[in-house]
């Protein structure tokens, strides 16, 4: 018989483990276990869970085998990856290998890995809710995917090149539709260089979490569209044309876009 469970959290150093079922438990999450990747492929045997929490640099199986396992065996339990070793060449490849829904980089406060969770959570049910109506045949979706010819950092923002080999680069409408939506949001200033991987935008929800957004393009701020700025329904209600975050000059679109799905 297969028990349902909230929770799985991966990682091999003990102390992190308590530290994040803590954090889980007292909000209510009903959360198991494991040190290495074997163990954790032993509870699913017998388990299944909404969420898994992944160490990425772990002794036996690591993190991205783990992933490549849950994938042989058709297990589609979205997983957070997270890593002390955090580096942009690792936060991009998680973003992009299949199975992973968010990255997060250690240490992290109790409300960071809260928000992160719910925020993935929310995802996946869009995401299920979504394909359910999709096989339905019906044409309402609850969140509006990337439009072709756009490339994709996770589920979380976007860049599409421009014909003068510029780009414009935002948000996606499912991860402002997993945040619950703005209510504020802070970006960089003309000039400055954004790096893939690293956080270009934080949108502040209705209920006052930070969202932090990685940005999916490396390069040279040109312009930021200072209309979403001041009409955040810019951003929620077109994310993908009229809500765009900044138009700039890629530093090297051929290597990051290799990371980006279409």
């Amino acid at each position: 018989m297969t028990t349902e469970r909230d929770i799985l959290v991966i990682d091999d150093e003990p102390l992190i483990i308590q530290a994040v079922v803590k954090v889980c438990q007292a909000d209510d999450y009903n959360t198991c276990s494991a040190e290495n990747a074997s163990e954790a492929l032993g509870q699913l045997e017998g388990n299944t869970f909404r969420l898994i929490l992944c160490d990425i640099m772990m002794s036996g199986l690591d993190g991205f085998q783990f992933l490549e396992e849950l994938a042989r065996r058709g297990i589609d339990t979205p997983v957070v990856m997270m890593t002390g070793y955090s580096t942009v060449e690792i936060a991009v490849r998680s973003l992009s290998t299949p199975g992973t829904v968010d990255f997060i980089s250690k240490p992290f406060t109790a409300d960071e890995l809260l928000t992160i969770i719910r925020r993935s959570l929310h995802c996946s049910q869009l995401v299920e809710k979504s394909e359910a109506a999709s096989l339905e045949r019906n044409e309402s979706m609850c969140y509006v995917p990337c439009p072709a010819g756009f490339h994709r950092l996770g589920y979380i923002s976007w860049a599409v090149m421009e014909d003068e080999g510029t780009a414009r680069i935002g948000v996606t409408d499912l991860f402002l539709k997993a945040a619950d939506g703005i209510r504020d949001l802070s970006l960089s200033e003309p000039g400055e260089e954004l790096v893939q991987g690293v956080t270009c935008a934080i949108a502040t929800a209705p209920d006052g979490t930070l969202h932090p957004i990685m940005c999916p393009l490396g390069g040279e701020i040109l312009e930021r569209n200072e209309a979403a700025l001041t009409d955040l329904s810019l951003v929620e209600k077109d994310p993908y044309f009229r809500g765009w975050l900044y138009r700039i000059l890629p530093t090297d679109p051929e290597n990051n876009l290799r990371w980006l799905s279409e």
